[in-house]
């Protein structure tokens, strides 16, 4: 796995950005992109090629389930791996998540180590 390659986060919350940037950079990785929204986080995926997105799941106007739909939808986006974020841990939304094509699912609040074993079933050991 490539602690280089280019990870975007995405939420409308920017605590919660500068967050999830912290705690990737306790697991080693530093190339790091925002986007506060749905249609900005397409845009920069369509202008960069990333390793992985991480998305909250509530964001206005576009959801972070609409951009996962997106970019499955998408044959130069659908091979990104997709994390999405979210305070829902209701079972219809993880439904909704896996039959969109999410990677992996994270309830907040969750720290650095959560966020590492979503990324090893993701990449493997790192």
């Amino acid at each position: 796995m490539d602690k280089n390659m280019p990870i975007l986060i995405v939420d409308d919350y920017k605590t919660m950005l500068r967050i999830i940037r912290n705690l990737l950079k306790q697991l080693g990785f530093d190339n790091v992109d925002e986007a506060t929204d749905g249609s900005t986080a397409l845009a920069r995926l369509r202008e960069k090629n990333y390793g992985l997105v991480i998305s909250d799941w509530n964001m206005e106007p576009m959801t972070g389930l609409q951009l996962l739909r997106e970019v499955r939808s998408d044959a130069k986006l659908k091979h990104i791996p997709f994390v999405m974020v979210t305070a829902e841990s209701k079972t219809e939304n993880v439904i909704a998540a896996k039959e969109a094509g999410v990677t992996n699912y994270i309830v907040k609040p969750f720290n650095a180590e959560t966020l590492k074993q979503k990324l090893v079933a993701v990449f493997g050991n790192f």
